[in-house]
C-alpha cells in the first residue's frame, strides 16, 4: 500500500495504476496484444489519424466513479478469500435451521472491516481524480485551421501540432519540427521521466527546422512512420515520409511528455504519442507486488486453521448424531426436532453448519485489517525519524510501501551499488598518466607546495578546482604536444552542455559527474570547452577560440563502456577522440602502442588500488577517404527502419579501431559518512554484503578495504578472474576447496570436486570473493551457478566488478533462488532498477543520479548510513511487534472460541453458544482490538540505542524465531489451555455454589456472564504480561477496554435497554445479580491465576536459565534507570 499523501501530486501521473478512458479502451487492448505493429501518423490530419482509433491525451488513473464505487469495490474486496469466507457464513446465519446466532453477529464485523478498506481506496482514489483534473486541464496551443487556439491537455489528438513555450511541460510525444533556437534545436528538463535535473539537447530534422510560422506548419503535411508505443525512454526509431523523401527519426528529435522546454523561447512539435501511449504512461504500470515471509506463513496457517475449524465441527456433528440417536430419541414425545430434521443424521448435518458458524472466530477476520494498521504505524515511524533525515539535501527517509515492514527485520543479504550508494558520486580529478607520465594532484599531508592556482593565467578557471602537481601545469605552458591533445579529447569528448551567465562564468551540465570533472579539468589547464551547436564544437585553448566541426557523435552505453567523437579542426584534419574503460579501449589500440600500453596499465593498477576511478584516453587520425567511406557506412545504419541499433554498433566498431593511446584519467569518488562503521555494525548482525558495482577490480577491492568490507584479518581473498568457462569452474572449485580445507577437523583432499554445500557453509574463518564481470557471465550458468552461490555464500563478503545492470538482478535472483534468506538491494541510479525491483526489499538512495532509483524502491533515503537505523531499529522492532501481534491474535480468539468447543459436549451438542450474542459480536472489534494495535504499533523490547549497540539482537529476525509454525502452534496450545480453564473451572464451581439466599448460581446467564468477565480479564492480563514498553496509549487502551466492557455489560442488562428492546435484551439484572456475589469473583481470580501462573513461571524459568540476548540487555537498561 502506498502512502500517498506523502507524494507531491505531480507524481501520481508516473506511480499509479493506468486506466484509459474509454474511447481509447478498443485500441489500447490491441497494443496491449502487440496488434499495432507500426504506427502511421499524418499531420493536420484528424480525419486520416482517427481512423485508427489512437488514445486521446486524456489520462485516467482512477479506478473509480461515484457510480459505480460502492460495486466495483465490493467486487474487488470480495476478491480475498477471507471476506468471501464470512460473507459464505452470513448467508448460512440467515437460514434459520442451523442458525444459532444473529446475523449481526457477522456481519457487523465484516462491514466494519469492508468500511475501513473502501475508506481508504476512496481516499487513495480521490487523490487520483484530483491529479488527473489538473494534469488533463492544463493548456497548450494547437494549431486547428493554421490558427494557434488554446486547448485543455485532454483535447488534444495525434496528428496535432503543438507550440510549447518556455518553461511549459509537454503535453504529449512530439516530433520536434521546428525551434526559435538556431539549427532546430531546443533544451529539456527530464526530471519528471528519470529525476535528472540537468539540461538535455534535442534537435529538429533540417528539413523542418525552417518551419517555423504557423503558415508554414499548417500546409505541412508529411507522414510518420514509427514503432508502436513503447516504454523505451531512450530509444525512439521512425521515419518522417514528406515531399517524396524520407527521413530517419531519432530519440534526439522527440520531446516527451512530462518534460519542461528550458533556455527556449518556442518550439513545435507533431503528437505522435497521446495520453496512456506516451512513453511516461507506459512506464506507469504496476510493479511487482512483493509479500513478505510472513505474509505467506499467515495464508498457510489461516488455510490451518480454517481446516481445525472443520474438524472441531465435524467432531461436534458426530457428537450431534449419537447424542440424538441415544438420547434425544428419548424426549421426543415432548421435544419434537423441528422441521425439516427427521432424523439423527440430517441432525447432525445442520448441527455441522450451526458450528461452523458459532466456530468462525477461530478463523479471524479482523487480522488481515489489524495488520495492515500496524505496518501503515510502522510506515510513518520511518517517515518521522529525524535522524534519517539529511539536512543538507533536505530529504527524509520515505517507506514507500506499507507491505514490507517486518521484512525489514530479517535481512541476511545486501546487494549494494558503489558509486553514489557507497560513495558521494561528486567526481574530482584527481591523477592521470599521460604518454607514460604519471600526475599526482592529490593533496598529501607531506606535500610542501600549494594548490595551483589557475586564476593567474586563466580567468575562465573553475576556482573550486584543486590539483596539486606543478609538473602537469610546467607541460601545458611548455606546449608538450601529447600533454595538450590529451586535454583536447577532455574537452571535445562529451555531452556536456555549457551555460555562460555572465562574461567568463561558465556553468557545465553534465549528465554525469565523472563527465563534469573532466570537462572541468580540461578547463583549468586552459582547454576550456565554451558551447556546443550540433554541428560544431567552441572551445578556447589557451585563450585562443578555436571551432571544430562535430561529424559525429558515437554514443557511450553500458555495452560499448565508451565514448567517441569525430571532429574536424580549422585546418581541416579529421581526428577520433575516444574515452572509456580500459579493458574495452586496449584491445582496440594499434600494436605499436604496446609499450605504452604497459606502462599507462601499470599507472591504472595504481590509480585502481588508491581507489579511483580510471579512463582511458586515445584519438585515430582520419583521411578524408576514409571519413567519406565510414560516414557513407554510418549514415546507411541511420537510416535503416530495422535493427537499427545493431548496424550503428557495428559501425562505431569499425571505425573505433587502430587507435593511439594518450593516456588515463583517474577520478576520485570519496566514501559517503559513516559507511565504514555502517558495514562493519551490519556484518556483525550477520548481514552479509555484497558489491555489485561497474568500476574496475583494483578500484572496487580499495573501496572494500575503505569501507571495512576487506579487511587484513581475513582467512584469505578470492579472486575469480577466469575468462572461459573452464577456468572460471576450476577457481571456484579451487577457492571452494580452499576454504573448505581450512576447517581444521578436515582431511586433506584435492581440490577437483566442488565441496558439498553443508560444508561449505560451516567454515570457520571470513572469507572475501571478488569476481569480475567476464567470469560473473560464466559462473550465471545454469550448470556452474550453484558452485557459484555456495563459494560466495561461504564467504563474508562478496565483490562484483565489471559488472552490468542485467548482471545484477542475476546474481540477486540467484541468491533468492536457491537461499531461503531475505534479500535488501540498494542504489541510486537507474542502472540499479533492475536490482532494486529483483530484490525482496528494494532501497533508492536519492543522490545524483536522479531518482529513477528512488521511484522503483520501497524504501528510500540520502544517505547509506541510514541503512543500519532502518534495519537494526525499525526492521527489527518491526519483526518483534508483528511477531508479537500475531501470537497474542491467535492464542485470544482460541481462547475465545474453544469455549464452545467444551460447551457442545455439555449442551447435547445442540449447537448453543456460551457467551450472548454482543459478546460475541463486540470482543475482537471492541474489547480486544485496541490494546493489540498499540502492542504491535509502539512495543519495544531494547531502547533503540541498544539495538544499534548490540547488532547480534538482529539475528532472530534473520532465524525467523519470533513467529514460526513452531511459535504458532505453542500459541494455540496456551488458548486452547486458557479455554479448558475458563470453562470448566466457572462450570464446577458455579454448579455447586449458591447465592447468599441459598439460590443456586448454576444458570446459563450467570455461567456466560461468569465466563466472559474471566476471559475478558485473562487476555487482558496476558498482553499487559506481553507489553515489554509501557506508554499512556496502551495504558489506556488495555485498562480502557476493560472499562468499556464493563460499562456495555452493565448497560446490556440495565432496564433502559430492557425496556426499549425486550425482545433483544432479555437478560434484565443478570450481570448485576451476578458480579454481586463474591463466590463469582473468587472464580474469575481463581481461573485468572490457573491461566496466567504457568505462563509466569516458564517466563521466570527461562529467563533464569535461558535468558536471550534481548532478555540480557533489557535487564542491563532496567538496573541503569534504577541506579
Amino acid at each position: 500500500m502506498t502512502i500517498l499523501k506523502d507524494i507531491p501530486e505531480k507524481w501520481f501521473p508516473i506511480i499509479l495504476p493506468l486506466k484509459r478512458k474509454k474511447e481509447g479502451l478498443s485500441n489500447a487492448t490491441k497494443i496491449r496484444k502487440g496488434a499495432e505493429e507500426e504506427r502511421r501518423v499524418r499531420a493536420n490530419d484528424r480525419d486520416y489519424n482517427e481512423k485508427f482509433q489512437y488514445a486521446s491525451n486524456c489520462i485516467m488513473t482512477s479506478k473509480y466513479n461515484i457510480i459505480t464505487f460502492l460495486a466495483v469495490n465490493l467486487f474487488e474486496q470480495f476478491q480475498e478469500v477471507a471476506n468471501t469466507y464470512f460473507l459464505f457464513l452470513l448467508i448460512l446465519q440467515l437460514i434459520p435451521q442451523i442458525s444459532s446466532l444473529s446475523w449481526f453477529t457477522t456481519i457487523v464485523p465484516l462491514v466494519l472491516v469492508l468500511s475501513i478498506t473502501a475508506v481508504k481506496d476512496a481516499t487513495d482514489d480521490y487523490f487520483r481524480h484530483k491529479s488527473d483534473n489538473q494534469v488533463n486541464n492544463r493548456q497548450s496551443q494547437v494549431l486547428i485551421g493554421g490558427i494557434l487556439q488554446k486547448e485543455k491537455w485532454m483535447n488534444v489528438r495525434v496528428g496535432d501540432i503543438i507550440k510549447l513555450e518556455n518553461n511549459q511541460f509537454v503535453a504529449a510525444d512530439l516530433l520536434l519540427l521546428s525551434s526559435s533556437e538556431p539549427h532546430g534545436l531546443c533544451y529539456i528538463e527530464t526530471a519528471e521521466l528519470d529525476g535528472e535535473t540537468n539540461m538535455k539537447v534535442r534537435q529538429s530534422l533540417s528539413v523542418t527546422s525552417e518551419l517555423g510560422d504557423p503558415n508554414n506548419l499548417a500546409q505541412f503535411d508529411g507522414e510518420v512512420v514509427c514503432e508502436p508505443p513503447n516504454n523505451k525512454l531512450d530509444r525512439f526509431c521512425g521515419t518522417l515520409y514528406w515531399k517524396d523523401c524520407k527521413y530517419p527519426l531519432s530519440n534526439q528529435n522527440m520531446l516527451l511528455r512530462g518534460c519542461v522546454l528550458r533556455n527556449t523561447e518556442s518550439c513545435y512539435g507533431l503528437v505522435i504519442f497521446a495520453g496512456p501511449d506516451t512513453k511516461l504512461m507506459q512506464n506507469s504500470g504496476r510493479t511487482k507486488f512483493k509479500r513478505t515471509s510472513i505474509d505467506r506463513l499467515m495464508n498457510t496457517l489461516v488455510l490451518w486453521i480454517f481446516g481445525f475449524l472443520v474438524c472441531m465441527g465435524v467432531i461436534l456433528a458426530i457428537g450431534n448424531a449419537v447424542w440424538e440417536k441415544e438420547v434425544g430419541a428419548l424426549f421426543q414425545s415432548f421435544l419434537p426436532w423441528d422441521p425439516p430434521v427427521d432424523n439423527f443424521l440430517f441432525s447432525a448435518f445442520l448441527s455441522f453448519w450451526s458450528y461452523v458458524i458459532i466456530l468462525n472466530t477461530v478463523v479471524p477476520i479482523s487480522l488481515y485489517v489489524s495488520v495492515e494498521v500496524i505496518r501503515l504505524g510502522h510506515s510513518y515511524f520511518i517517515n518521522w525519524d529525524r535522524r534519517m533525515f539529511c539536512s543538507r539535501s533536505n530529504t527524509a527517509a520515505e517507506a514507500r510501501t506499507t507491505t514490507l515492514n517486518e521484512e525489514l527485520g530479517q535481512v541476511e543479504y545486501i546487494f549494494s551499488d558503489k558509486t553514489g550508494t557507497l560513495t558521494q558520486n561528486i567526481m574530482t580529478f584527481n591523477k592521470c598518466s599521460i604518454n607514460g607520465h604519471t600526475y599526482d594532484g592529490h593533496y598529501h599531508i607531506y606535500c610542501i607546495s600549494l594548490a595551483l592556482d589557475f586564476s593567474a593565467w586563466n580567468p575562465l578557471a573553475a576556482r573550486d578546482f584543486c590539483f596539486y602537481d606543478q609538473s602537469l601545469l610546467d607541460a601545458v605552458m611548455e606546449g608538450e604536444p601529447a600533454v595538450h591533445e590529451f586535454f583536447r579529447v577532455l574537452s571535445l569528448c562529451h555531452t556536456v552542455m555549457s551555460e555562460e551567465k555572465s562574461e567568463g562564468e561558465l556553468l557545465y551540465k553534465a549528465q554525469s559527474p565523472d563527465e563534469g570533472a573532466l570537462v572541468t579539468a580540461a578547463r583549468n589547464f586552459g582547454f576550456v570547452f565554451r558551447s556546443r551547436t550540433p554541428g560544431t564544437v567552441t572551445t578556447q585553448e589557451l585563450g585562443k577560440a578555436v571551432t571544430y566541426t562535430l561529424l559525429a557523435i558515437l554514443d557511450f552505453n553500458n555495452i560499448r563502456k565508451r565514448m567517441s567523437v569525430i571532429v574536424r579542426n580549422p585546418e581541416g584534419r579529421i581526428r577520433l577522440y575516444c574515452k572509456g574503460a580500459d579493458t574495452v579501449l586496449f584491445e582496440r589500440l594499434h600494436s605499436c602502442n604496446h609499450e605504452l600500453m604497459n606502462v599507462t596499465s601499470d599507472h591504472l593498477n595504481e590509480y585502481a588500488g588508491d581507489g579511483l576511478r580510471t579512463l582511458a584516453v586515445a584519438y585515430r587520425d582520419l583521411s578524408e577517404e576514409q571519413w567519406e567511406e565510414w560516414s557513407e557506412h554510418f549514415r546507411g545504419a541511420d537510416k535503416a527502419t530495422d535493427c537499427r541499433d545493431d548496424r550503428l554498433a557495428a559501425a562505431y566498431e569499425e571505425i573505433e579501431q587502430d587507435m593511439m593511446l594518450l593516456g588515463a584519467t583517474a577520478i576520485e569518488d570519496k566514501l559517503q559518512e559513516g559507511v565504514p562503521e555502517t558495514i562493519a555494525i551490519l556484518s556483525l548482525a550477520n548481514i552479509k554484503i555484497w558489491v555489485l558495482t561497474g568500476d574496475k577490480q583494483e578500484t572496487a577491492v580499495n573501496i572494500g578495504y575503505s569501507c571495512k568490507m576487506l579487511t587484513d584479518d581475513m582467512t584469505e581473498i578470492f579472486i575469480v578472474n577466469g575468462h572461459t568457462v573452464q577456468s572460471v569452474r576450476e577457481e571456484l572449485r579451487y577457492n571452494g576447496g580452499g576454504a573448505a580445507n581450512c576447517m581444521p577437523d578436515e582431511s586433506k583432499c584435492p581440490p577437483p570436486q566442488a565441496p558439498p554445500p553443508s560444508l561449505l557453509e560451516s567454515i570457520s574463518g571470513e572469507f572475501a570473493l571478488i569476481i569480475s564481470g567476464h567470469s560473473l557471465a560464466h559462473a550465471l550458468e545454469a550448470d556452474m551457478e550453484r558452485e557459484f552461490l555456495e563459494t560466495a555464500c561461504a564467504c563474508r563478503a562478496v565483490i562484483c566488478c565489471r559488472v552490468t545492470p542485467l548482471q545484477k538482478a542475476l546474481v540477486v535472483e540467484l541468491v533468492k533462488r536457491h537461499k531461503k534468506a531475505v534479500t535488501l538491494a540498494i542504489g541510486d541510479g537507474a542502472n540499479d532498477v533492475s536490482m532494486i525491483k529483483t530484490a525482496h526489499i528494494g532501497v533508492g538512495i536519492s543522490g545524483q543520479e536522479g531518482i529513477q532509483a528512488v521511484l522503483a524502491s520501497d524504501y528510500s533515503f540520502s544517505q547509506f548510513r541510514f541503512l543500519q537505523r532502518l534495519l537494526l531499529v525499525h526492521g527489527r522492532w518491526s519483526y518483534l511487534r508483528m511477531c508479537r501481534f500475531l501470537c497474542y491474535f491467535f492464542y485470544k480468539n482460541f481462547a475465545f472460541t474453544m469455549v464452545h468447543f467444551w460447551f457442545g459436549f455439555f449442551c447435547g451438542f445442540s449447537a448453543q453458544t456460551v457467551y450472548d450474542q454482543y459478546f460475541i459480536t463486540l470482543y475482537n472489534i471492541v474489547y480486544t482490538s485496541l490494546p493489540v494495535l498499540a502492542m504491535g504499533i509502539f512495543d519495544q523490547d531494547v531502547p533503540e540505542q541498544r539495538s544499534l549497540e548490540y547488532p547480534k539482537l538482529y539475528e532472530p529476525g534473520q532465524l525467523n524465531l519470533l513467529f514460526n509454525k513452531r511459535e504458532f502452534f505453542i500459541c494455540i496450545a496456551q488458548g486452547i489451555y486458557t479455554s479448558v480453564v475458563l470453562f470448566f473451572i466457572p462450570y464446577g464451581v458455579l454448579s455447586h455454589a449458591t447465592q447468599s439466599n441459598g439460590v443456586p448460581l448454576a444458570d446459563y446467564q450467570t455461567f456466560a456472564v461468569t465466563t466472559a468477565t474471566a476471559l475478558v480479564i485473562v487476555v487482558s492480563v496476558q498482553i499487559a504480561l506481553d507489553t515489554g514498553y509501557w506508554t499512556a496509549i496502551n495504558h489506556f487502551f488495555i485498562w480502557g477496554s476493560l472499562g468499556t466492557y464493563f460499562t456495555i455489560l452493565f448497560a446490556m442488562h440495565s432496564s433502559i435497554l430492557f425496556n426499549i428492546f425486550p425482545k433483544q435484551f432479555h437478560f434484565l439484572g443478570s450481570a448485576h445479580n451476578t458480579l454481586g456475589q463474591p463466590v463469582v469473583w473468587l472464580t474469575i481470580a481463581l481461573a485468572t491465576v490457573i491461566c496466567i501462573a504457568p505462563v509466569l513461571a516458564f517466563r521466570f524459568l527461562k529467563l533464569d536459565l535461558k535468558p536471550q540476548l534481548s532478555d540480557t540487555v533489557s535487564m542491563s537498561v532496567t538496573i541503569v534507570c534504577l541506579s
